[in-house]
């Protein structure tokens, strides 16, 4: 659906489907490493588990991007470590702005030994050629910046992986579990609804953000991936937070922004179609449409299933 005159609302593949046997899914990405449990842990034990986790593990640096998985990581290494749990936010033009100002809002509110890293993915070719390994690459940069902070602390470096994720395409994973990354709520057994359920529980404020990938994985891939493109997207979804919506994706091609939003939101999106029309168009997009289909987190990863993950010849030299 085109909400300006014009545009091409081309359309996506369904998003990630949760994981079956977390023994299957660890296997199908080649995580069989991982502590991942034999069976399901009752919902009331996993916060126990994941604290255990934390007080075998001796000193941690958690890669804490403010979503709901990271922040409950971060919270329980902190309730059980304290200092000895350093939170690393990584900042990069893929860091949404607004996100890069919760992860100091939420340090500061839990009192988290918190501080900042700047990583160097958009120098990498090969991570701007975006391919099916994109993710590999700015994980690989992340970790080029933990592993000193860890082994400066005697640490090991954990993230917010739940067992929901071993089910989708996520090359980052084997970034960093190749490089010794542990996965604590993969490990306690949490899954996507474990993580917000407990959140709630614990009275953290995060337990319903929405989640909120970062920039690049709003750019289809193929598409080159630039600074000013990441930009764009990230005022395009400002304006639209700042119009009330909050679980959504600007995807982009190109002159046309293709938004997605919950299903129960279409209707609003449509009785404020001047609004948003108005606020996408002042980012720089020719072309504002809505996508009928709704959103769907991940859902650029369907190329890669039906393997139309094409690079232009042209990205293809960027890369060499």
């Amino acid at each position: 659906m085109t909400l300006g005159e014009g545009g091409n609302g081309s359309g996506d593949m369904t998003g990630p489907e949760p994981s079956g046997a977390a023994s299957a899914a660890s296997a199908s990405l080649g995580t069989e490493g991982l502590s991942v449990p034999d069976a399901p842990v009752a919902a009331d034990g996993k916060l126990d588990r994941l604290r255990r986790f934390f007080s075998q593990s001796g000193p941690v640096v958690v890669a804490f991007s403010g979503g709901v998985d990271s922040s409950l990581v971060a919270w329980a290494a902190n309730d059980v470590l304290g200092d000895d749990a350093l939170c690393v936010t990584a900042v990069s033009p893929s860091l949404a702005t607004d996100e890069a100002a919760d992860c100091a809002a939420l340090a500061a509110e839990w009192g988290l030994a918190w501080q900042t890293v700047e990583t160097d993915e958009m120098s990498r070719a090969a991570y701007r050629v975006n391919d099916a390994d994109r993710c590999f690459h700015c994980k690989s940069a992340l970790m080029d910046q933990l592993e000193p902070l860890a082994a400066a602390h005697s640490s090991m470096v954990v993230l917010g992986v739940n067992l929901d994720d071993l089910g989708d395409h996520r090359p980052g994973q084997h970034a960093a579990s190749e490089r010794g990354a542990r996965f604590p709520l993969v490990e306690a057994g949490f899954t996507k609804a474990d993580v917000r359920r407990a959140s709630a529980e614990l009275g953290l404020r995060t337990w319903d953000k929405p989640a909120a990938a970062c920039l690049a994985s709003r750019v289809p891939y193929g598409t080159q991936v630039t600074v000013p493109l990441l930009a764009r997207l990230d005022r395009a979804e400002a304006a639209l937070r700042r119009l009330g919506f909050g679980q959504m994706r600007v995807r982009d091609y190109g002159d046309t922004a293709r938004i997605e939003l919950p299903l129960d939101d279409l209707a609003e999106a449509i009785r404020r179609r001047e609004a948003i029309v108005e606020a996408i168009r002042g980012v720089g997009y020719r072309y504002v449409t809505l996508d009928l289909e709704g959103f769907r987190s991940g859902n650029l990863n369907g190329a890669l299933a039906d393997g139309n993950c094409v690079v232009p010849a042209v990205a293809q030299q960027v890369a060499r």
